[in-house]
């Protein structure tokens, strides 16, 4: 078989798939092989269009279809599987890579890999502590069609894969191939003593209203960068941290290269790459103990029960008090973060696209990958 040319890829504009996206979009345009983003959820910002034109290899086509974890998306899944069919008849990719789920059930012609970032499911779970309610009934059903028609089922990482097979399996095939970050994008400067997080405030997974709370009690300023409007409507409040809103990624930059410490103290976080970018800025990382964070980040981070906001004030204070501490836990993070290279990303996906586009479709339902 030739080697792949062109792959047909999705992106919601709404959260980290697409800084996933476009990483992935840069590190393939590099070995020659052109990426068709199509977009959803909602168009693109100013600062999104300013970034994709830098990747002048990279063809957007813009929609603004509901995503499937929206409220009511299913007329607009419909529409978008079609549109992003006739896509796929125009373009002739030789794979199709979805960053979302039910779309993995379409009659492609191309091979189609889904790339399981998070799921509503899992999310449930972890953050409220309980199974799904019924009204997800059809989101379950809908994404297992998709994940199970899928020719390969990709997670970022061991936990977020575990997580789909036990929710959504059995898959055809599965590998785990960890997301990344150009170092050079993220660089240390002079640090200051403040705390910085990055998150959706009114995602409950991120658990900022943690850190809301235990700020009055700190004798450092806790930053805090990210959304406050929810795509329902409605919007969160975080009245003791300082808010910076949401800024341009290379703003957000230049903030985790001044701040001493970040802080995730996540109840849910499949990967987390605002994670990723803090430690190769030099911050030494707070997170919250569950299993997807302790996979990645092992000793290189601090980790606290997401239910122990004194946990989490004696951390973030032991941390800014003891200044050898923080910058040995911030060398170890960021030592830790330069083994997600792009080019360790890239080599992974060119292998799976490979070996998608050798086998005839049949022959996935009889194998089975090995993880990486």
């Amino acid at each position: 078989m030739p080697p792949v040319q062109r792959v047909l890829m999705t992106a919601d504009t709404v959260g980290g798939v697409w800084a996933y996206a476009l990483e992935l979009s840069r590190a393939l345009a590099e070995r020659g092989v052109r990426v068709e983003l199509a977009t959803l959820g909602a168009p693109l910002s100013a600062a999104q269009w300013r970034e994709a034109r830098d990747l002048p290899e990279l063809s957007i086509h813009e929609s603004h279809y509901r995503l499937e974890w929206m409220e009511e998306p299913w007329d607009d899944v419909r529409a978008s599987g079609e549109w992003l069919l006739d896509l796929e008849a125009r373009l002739s990719p030789d794979i199709v890579h979805l960053n979302g789920f039910c779309h993995g059930a379409l009659a492609w012609r191309a091979p189609a890999l889904v790339v399981a970032h998070s799921c509503v499911l899992s999310w449930w779970e972890a953050v409220k502590r309980e199974p799904a309610p019924e009204r997800y009934a059809r989101y379950r059903r809908e994404v297992g069609r998709g994940l199970r028609a899928a020719a390969c089922v990709v997670a970022p990482g061991a936990a977020m894969l575990a997580a789909t097979e036990r929710l959504h399996g059995p898959l055809r095939a599965s590998r785990v191939i960890p997301n990344a970050r150009r170092a050079e994008a993220f660089r240390p400067g002079p640090k200051e003593d403040f705390v910085l997080a990055a998150g959706r405030l009114w995602d409950e997974a991120k658990n900022l209203a943690a850190l809301d709370a235990v700020a009055p009690g700190l004798p450092f300023p806790v930053w805090v960068a990210g959304e406050t409007q929810h795509p329902g409507g409605g919007s969160a409040r975080a009245p003791h941290v300082r808010s910076l809103g949401t800024l341009a990624p290379w703003e957000l930059a230049g903030w985790m290269g001044r701040a001493a410490v970040y802080a995730m103290p996540a109840r849910y976080e499949p990967f987390g790459l605002s994670i990723l970018e803090a430690a190769l800025a030099g911050c030494a990382l707070v997170l919250g103990d569950i299993p997807s964070l302790r996979e990645l980040w092992g000793d290189a981070a601090r980790f606290v029960h997401p239910d122990d906001e004194d946990g989490l004030a004696d951390a973030l204070r032991g941390l800014m008090r003891h200044r050898a501490q923080r910058e040995g836990l911030a060398v170890r993070a960021r030592s830790r973060a330069l083994t997600f290279t792009p080019r360790r990303m890239v080599e992974a996906y060119l292998e799976l696209y490979a070996t998608l586009n050798a086998r005839p479709s049949e022959a996935w339902a009889r194998s089975s990958l090995q993880t990486l």
